[in-house]
């Protein structure tokens, strides 16, 4: 059975070559993802999201996974600690909404393919809509199964879509799958990558006509994907990809990857391909390359809390008009962020990369040693624009929080191409300092746009020799 690729759709154009609607999202689209922390770069400051691991099987297998692999202190996609029932699924949502009311949204991401286990999905989707109305539903896919499933998708109103999308020729993606389950017959090579590019390709349109939003998820595999990444943007955006994410590869243990020593790619790669696709396409740079059962804001995971042992026998404080309430107030400081992010805008001032370390709700709250993550943010015409979001054992190996990789001497990896780190004061090791890297401490619950604006009213009253370095 031989598949060919048909043409690929080409991204819409301005006269000045760059995709329209680079700069800022259509209102339209801007409301429908202004609660999810996953598609808002916004609202990953303050909304939190559920991922329930009821879909176990997969109908690929990638060279970069392994769904036996589970620890604690993993985080990456298709991981998960324990697998749930849908009726077991629907027990722990409510039960993590009672304790997290700014539990925005819940989607399933695995720990296989969602639609490689649609009646698992589809029934733990219907149990929420039921039980849990206020709660939104997305979903992750690898796209092969994506067609058979958009009407029932848009009959449960589920909004979002996350399809991975690693490349869009054969000739690339023979080197990243090993092998495409599909109509109950196992593939290889070149045939099954072009198997799974015409499903993708059908199953994204499907989902534009259906306006059903979706963002494409594309891991950045070093020697593999890394020149063909711009081909899929292209590709992707022409289909009706609003936003396009691209991850560095974190290899599995005991994947074929990890086997072979395939390496992933540097921060400094990442940024690069990303700012190259940024020109024509929406980019995502605040992804955290979440468990397939995370709980919580971007960047924290309070999955350990809610173990099917304490769930099952916990009673659901599920209260609509208490979340709803909680929901107000932080669409209020949503606001009030906003409001600093314009001052800070009005300065019009360029400025190298700066580093910020956070717990969340866009507040400066975390002293830098002590840091599992840091965020850095380019500042481009005033705006304070998020590059990227590094987590420390992504690029660390062995290493958990900052202090560990200042005492294995690679803070140069992680903080080398930044001018200043803005953190709460803590403990430091003057060993770990970098020439080049101011290091600011502020009052803790500082806003970050207000630490930025401060310090770079301070830069511009040094003088040009201090400035630069």
């Amino acid at each position: 059975m031989e598949f060919k690729l048909s043409n690929a759709p080409a991204a819409a154009t301005t006269g000045c070559g760059l995709a329209a609607g680079t700069s800022d999202l259509p209102e339209a689209v801007a409301r429908r993802i202004a609660n999810h922390p996953c598609y808002s770069e916004e609202a990953h400051h303050f909304y939190a999201r559920m991922h329930v691991a009821v879909a176990p099987a997969c109908n690929i297998q990638c060279h970069y996974c392994n769904r036996r692999y589970d620890c604690v202190n993993e985080s990456r996609p298709g991981v998960t600690s324990e697998v749930l029932k849908p009726e077991e699924a629907l027990k722990k949502i409510l039960v993590v909404a009672g304790e997290v009311p700014e539990l925005s949204v819940v989607g399933i991401a695995g720990p296989g393919d969602a639609l490689a286990n649609p009646e698992k999905t589809f029934r733990t989707f219907e149990l929420v809509a039921e039980h849990a109305p206020d709660i939104r539903l997305c979903l992750s896919t690898n796209g092969l199964a994506l067609p058979d499933y958009v009407e029932r998708l848009k009959r449960l109103n589920v909004d979002h879509v996350t399809v991975t999308v690693n490349m869009v020729d054969p000739e690339v993606g023979q080197y990243i799958y090993d092998w495409v389950y599909y109509n109950h017959k196992r593939y290889r090579g070149k045939e099954a990558a072009a198997i799974l590019a015409e499903r993708q390709w059908e199953g994204m349109r499907a989902l534009a006509k259906a306006d059903i939003l979706f963002k494409v998820n594309s891991v950045l595999i070093p020697g593999v994907n890394d020149d063909h990444l711009a081909e899929v943007a292209q590709v992707v955006k022409g289909l009706g990809a609003f936003l396009h994410n691209v991850m560095p590869l974190v290899p599995a243990p005991g994947s074929h990857y990890d086997r072979i020593g395939q390496r992933g790619p540097t921060p400094e790669e990442v940024r690069a391909v990303q700012d190259a696709l940024g020109e024509s396409m929406r980019m995502m740079r605040h992804c955290r390359q979440c468990r397939a059962d995370a709980i919580g804001k971007l960047g924290e995971d309070r999955g350990q809390e809610f173990t099917k042992a304490r769930f099952l026998e916990a009673e659901p404080a599920y209260d609509p008009a208490a979340r709803a309430a909680a929901h107000a107030r932080i669409d209020a400081r949503i606001e009030r962020m906003k409001t600093a992010r314009q001052a800070l805008e009005a300065r019009r001032t360029a400025a190298p990369l700066v580093a910020v370390v956070t717990r969340g709700e866009g507040l400066l709250n975390q002293a830098l040693a002590e840091a599992t993550e840091i965020l850095v943010y380019r500042i481009t015409g005033g705006r304070l624009i998020l590059a990227s979001a590094r987590r420390i054992g992504a690029y660390v190996r062995g290493a958990e929080t900052v202090a560990d990789a200042g005492r294995a001497g690679a803070l140069p990896a992680l903080l080398g191409d930044c001018r200043a780190v803005f953190a709460v004061p803590g403990p430091w090791d003057p060993a770990w300092a970098l020439p080049d890297l101011e290091r600011v401490e502020v009052e803790p619950g500082t806003s970050i746009e207000a630490a930025v604006a401060g310090w770079l009213a301070a830069r511009e009253e040094r003088t040009p020799q201090e400035a630069g370095r």
